[in-house]
C-alpha cells in the first residue's frame, strides 16, 4: 500500500509540471491591442465654430477605466467634422481578424458617438460606425468588419474582395459633417482591441410573396402604423425646398384619412448626404423606432455627385435593405424608391434607377419607380412642369410633394 501511494504521487509530480508547461499553449491567446487607452493617444483636432474662431473639438483626459485607465472624449456643441484624432499601423493581422471591439461608458444621453477609419495615405477612403452613449457602465461594443461603411464611393470593409482593413491608417473617435446635428456630449473608452473570430453574420430571411403585404394589412385593418424615411434632401424636413410642404407628412395625414388608423412619421432624412452615410446612421433613428412598418430609401443625386457608380450604389443598396431587416428583426416593409430626375439631370441617373430595380427584385422588396413618374410630370408644358420642382430645377416644388406622396399612397395601395 505504501509503494502504490508512492507511486502515485510521483505520477502526479511528474504530470503537474507538464500540466503547468503546457498550459500556456492551450491558454487563449492574447487579443491584439489596437488602443490599451492607459494614455492619451488621441488629440483634439482643431475646428471651427458658430463663432469663426478655431478652437479644440473638446477635451481628452485619462479616467478609470475598464481594465486600468481609459480616456474620455468630451466633445463642444455643434461643431461639424470634430474629432480625437489617433493613428493606428494596420497589420495583416487585421485582414485575418473578423473585426474590433472596444469598451465604453456613456454619457447616459440619447446621443450617438462615432468611429472613423480612414487609409493611412488617402483620406478620402474614410469608413464610419455609430454607437451608443446612453449607458453610464462599462459596455462592451463588437464591431464586426461588415459593420464599418463606406461614407464616400469606396468598396465595401472585405480583405477579400473589397477595402482590406490592413491598410487603414486612423482611427478616429468623433463625427463627421453628415451627421448634421452636433450636440455636447462624452463618453470614455477601453481597450481597442482586434476580434479574431466573430460569430458569423446573422442569417437575414428574405419574405416571400408580396413584400409590402403587412403593411398594406394593417392599413386595410386600420391599425396604426409607423413608417420611416430615409432619404436626402429630397425628404429632409429642414432642407429650405421643404419647409412648408413636405411629401412623407402630406402622407401621414392622408394615411390616417384614408384608411383611419394612426400614422407616426421618423423622418431621419438629411440634405446633402448619400445612401452609405445613412446607412451609419441607422441607429439612431432605430431608437426612435425599432420596429417600424416601413421604411422607404431614396438616394442618388448626392451619390452621383460623389463619384458613386451604378454597381456601387447596387451594394449600397444591398446594404442598406439587410441592414434595416436586420435592425428591425425582419419587423420592416421596405420600399425601395427610384432616384428622382432633375431637369439638367433627365436621364444622368439611368444606372441608379435599374440598380434599384435589381435590388427590390432580388431581396424582394416593394419598388416604387418614382423617376418615372416625374418623367410623365415632365411631359407638360415649361410652365406647368416648373411646378414639380422647385426654383433651382432640382428640389421638389409643391407639385413635386403632392406628385410622391401620391405614388406612395398607391404603391401602397398595390396600384403602382
Amino acid at each position: 500500500m505504501t509503494i502504490l501511494s508512492r507511486n502515485r504521487l510521483t505520477a502526479c509530480g511528474l504530470l503537474l509540471p507538464l500540466v503547468w508547461a503546457l498550459a500556456p499553449v492551450l491558454a487563449d491567446p492574447q487579443p491584439t491591442v489596437i488602443f490599451d487607452m492607459d494614455t492619451v493617444a488621441h488629440q483634439p483636432a482643431e475646428v471651427v465654430g458658430k463663432d469663426k474662431i478655431k478652437a479644440p473639438a473638446g477635451t481628452a483626459e485619462l479616467v478609470e477605466g475598464k481594465i486600468g485607465k481609459a480616456v474620455r472624449f468630451s466633445f463642444t456643441q455643434e461643431v461639424s467634422g470634430a474629432f480625437m484624432t489617433g493613428r493606428v499601423r494596420a497589420t495583416p493581422d487585421w485582414d485575418k481578424s473578423d473585426g474590433f471591439s472596444f469598451w465604453v461608458k456613456g454619457d447616459g444621453s440619447d446621443s450617438f458617438g462615432g468611429i472613423e477609419l480612414i487609409d493611412r495615405d488617402d483620406f478620402a477612403l474614410r469608413y464610419g460606425y455609430c454607437f451608443p452613449i446612453d449607458s453610464r457602465e462599462w459596455k462592451k461594443i463588437t464591431v464586426p468588419w461588415r459593420d464599418v461603411v463606406p461614407e464616400l464611393a469606396n468598396p465595401l470593409v472585405d480583405a477579400g474582395k473589397g477595402y482590406a482593413p490592413s491598410h487603414f491608417g486612423n482611427l478616429f473617435f468623433g463625427k463627421w459633417f453628415y451627421w448634421a446635428t452636433f450636440p455636447q456630449h462624452s463618453y470614455a473608452i477601453d481597450q481597442v482591441v482586434l476580434e479574431p473570430k466573430l460569430d458569423p453574420a446573422p442569417e437575414i430571411t428574405i419574405p416571400a410573396g408580396d413584400p409590402l403585404a403587412r403593411v398594406r394589412g394593417k392599413l386595410h385593418d386600420h391599425k396604426p402604423i409607423t413608417f420611416v424615411t430615409m432619404g436626402d434632401s429630397l425628404s429632409d424636413k429642414h432642407h429650405w425646398a421643404n419647409r412648408e410642404i413636405l411629401w412623407s407628412e402630406l402622407l401621414a395625414k392622408d394615411l390616417k384619412a384614408k384608411h383611419g388608423g394612426e400614422a407616426t412619421l421618423v423622418n431621419p432624412a438629411i440634405g446633402g448626404t448619400t445612401l452609405s452615410q445613412n446607412v451609419i446612421l441607422m441607429p439612431r433613428w432605430g431608437k426612435q423606432a425599432p420596429s417600424p412598418d416601413l421604411v422607404t430609401i431614396w438616394f442618388g443625386g448626392n451619390d452621383f455627385d460623389t463619384k458613386v457608380t451604378g454597381p456601387r450604389f447596387k451594394e449600397y443598396l444591398q446594404l442598406a435593405v439587410d441592414r434595416i431587416r436586420r435592425q428591425t428583426n425582419g419587423s420592416a416593409d421596405i420600399l425601395i424608391m427610384t432616384t428622382a430626375p432633375g431637369h439638367a439631370r433627365w436621364e444622368t441617373y439611368a444606372d441608379f434607377e435599374q440598380a434599384a430595380k435589381e435590388v427590390a427584385k432580388e431581396k424582394n422588396t416593394g419598388l416604387l419607380d418614382i423617376a418615372a413618374e416625374f418623367r410623365k410630370a415632365g411631359t407638360a408644358d415649361e410652365a406647368l412642369k416648373r411646378t414639380y420642382w422647385a426654383w433651382d430645377k432640382v428640389h421638389l416644388g409643391a407639385k413635386g410633394h403632392e406628385l410622391t406622396k401620391d405614388c406612395v399612397l398607391a404603391a401602397l395601395a398595390g396600384e403602382k
